[in-house]
């Protein structure tokens, strides 16, 4: 059996077993305006969780990973081999390894927030590195072992290759305790007001770490662009971004699989989920996730998504207002019209989510027409507001950016809603 991965954009495929589908092979051609990324052909499997308490296990079948193993030979017992051990090296390195997250009912939260009506808090502060970045990034060291135990072509050589991460923060280090589990050189592109607390982890966890400045005159950012260069040279791309790594967002979609199932359990039903969008994995990995759950009659109905961003940095709400009128086939096709760097250097307290561009945009687009969502800017003063009202009316050490989607639900009808807290305070 063959698996292949298709991009949405522009139809090139590639054959996970010949070469790593992470970014598609045609872009960033000669005047390429395309927006590029690769998912796979199909999502066939059934939702049947395991028992586990594992995501990485109970949600398999619904994993590309997994159903990679099965088509390459290798057997159900060799993945829970296979990602048992790289879950026990996590737990040697970090100390915990993947298990489910709690999602609780938090109306002191919400009478505070003035919100009326039931608010449920996922809280991923408890995960490994400390938010959900490791999630995505499970996913692609599962496919990269995968693939080494099956002995298939695009293996040869990889470990070799440094793996690649652009971040000023939670992604960095997820990638860092995972490639360190994994024992795999790691190098991470930071910013100069890259948190101390942070960097000294990095250290610690071995990770090669460049420091990228932004020039006056630059758009874009540096970071991000210093880690397309290494890729370019041979490094693994090993981040969050979809358009670089497809299967990164696979791995964050078992945050939605534990939220529907844990919802369904307590019989309470969900109309929004507000999440808070930087590069956009995370939204993009919510939806997907929760529209496979709502199809399998999981989830009653598919939740409106709300993407929160900053007034300091809102290039998805930007690109919302100009898809009126725009299909989302035609936008694909025209990606500059629609996503490009933020002109001025943002600011927020909330800092995690001030990436240049949202770059996995069209994914979440798609999914709040999908949901018929919105996307909602929040000012500074609501941002800092939500922060401090997450750690008052809560039990849970959440940063002001893992807790900037509760910044969304100002201004919204009241409605039972759900909002993610995605990262610890450091």
């Amino acid at each position: 059996m063959t698996m292949r991965f298709v991009c949405h954009g522009c139809g090139a495929t590639v054959d996970a077993a010949l070469a790593l589908p992470f970014r598609c092979p045609q872009a960033g051609g000669p005047g390429d305006d395309v927006d590029h990324l690769l998912v796979p052909t199909s999502d066939e499997a059934s939702f049947a969780p395991g028992d586990e308490d594992d995501p990485f296990l109970r949600y398999r079948g619904l994993l590309s990973p997994y159903r990679l193993a099965r088509a390459w030979g290798l057997s159900d017992a060799a993945w829970v081999d296979i990602e048992g051990a790289l879950d026990d090296a996590l737990i040697a390195v970090d100390g915990r390894g993947f298990r489910l997250t709690p999602i609780t009912l938090q109306q002191a939260l919400a009478a505070a927030a003035g919100w009326q009506a039931p608010l449920w808090v996922k809280d991923e502060t408890g995960n490994v590195a400390g938010s959900h970045k490791a999630r995505h990034l499970m996913g692609v060291m599962l496919y990269l072992r995968v693939l080494d135990a099956a002995g298939k072509p695009a293996a040869a050589g990889l470990k070799t290759r440094r793996l690649a991460i652009a971040s000023c923060g939670n992604a960095a280090l997820a990638a860092a305790v995972i490639a360190r589990a994994a024992d795999w050189p790691l190098g991470v592109f930071i910013p100069p007001d890259a948190d101390a607390k942070v960097v000294s982890r990095l250290k610690d966890l071995g990770a090669a770490i460049t420091v990228c400045p932004r020039r006056d005159d630059e758009t874009g950012d540096p970071c991000y662009k210093a880690f397309r260069r290494a890729v370019a040279a041979g490094a693994i791309a090993f981040g969050v971004q979809g358009p670089d790594n497809g299967l990164a967002i696979e791995g964050g979609r078992t945050l939605a699989f534990e939220m529907a199932e844990q919802l369904a359990a307590t019989k309470a039903e969900i109309e929004e989920v507000f999440v808070q969008v930087g590069g956009g994995a995370l939204a993009s990995a919510l939806i997907q996730g929760l529209t496979m759950a709502a199809q399998a009659g999981i989830l009653p109905r598919l939740p409106r998504l709300i993407a929160v961003q900053t007034a300091g940095c809102a290039p998805l709400a930007r690109a919302c207002q100009r898809l009126r009128g725009v299909t989302l086939t035609e936008a694909a096709q025209h990606r500059s019209r629609f996503m490009w760097p933020w002109e001025t250097p943002p600011v927020s307290l909330a800092h995690g989510i001030l990436d240049d561009e949202t770059y996995d945009w069209w994914a979440i687009a798609e999914g709040i027409e999908r949901s018929g969502g919105t996307a909602v800017v929040a000012n500074e003063d609501t941002v800092v507001r939500a922060s401090r009202l997450a750690r008052e009316h809560t039990y849970i050490a959440v940063s002001p950016t893992g807790s900037a989607g509760l910044a969304g639900l100002s201004g919204i009808a009241a409605c039972p809603a759900a909002v993610i807290f995605s990262g610890v305070e450091r």
